[in-house]
């Protein structure tokens, strides 16, 4: 399994791909903090990668009160499946 982590990260940069991959692969809500957690990242770092994912229509973010839940968008569905498909496939 590690040398197939390897390649995917040669094609893929590992960070943001498996955010959209735990993000569709969620059962429950998903905020910053614990997104940065699930791939040991700095919450700035993850908030950063975040708006390029808002802009690039991937994600949402659902504010409650101060929190603020991620969602993905249909696009950002679609993309995370297929990230998902290729690290599965290697």
């Amino acid at each position: 399994m590690v040398k197939n982590k390897k390649i995917f990260d040669v094609f893929i940069r590992e960070k943001p791909a498996m955010m959209l991959v735990n993000m569709l692969n969620s059962t429950s809500d998903v905020y910053g903090s614990t997104l940065a957690k699930s791939v040991d990242c700095t919450y700035s770092h993850v908030v950063k990668i975040l708006q390029e994912m808002e802009d690039a229509g991937l994600v949402n973010f659902e504010k409650t009160g101060r929190l603020k839940i991620l969602k993905l968008t249909k696009k950002g569905e679609e993309v995370a499946k297929h990230l998902d498909a290729i690290r599965n496939a290697l």
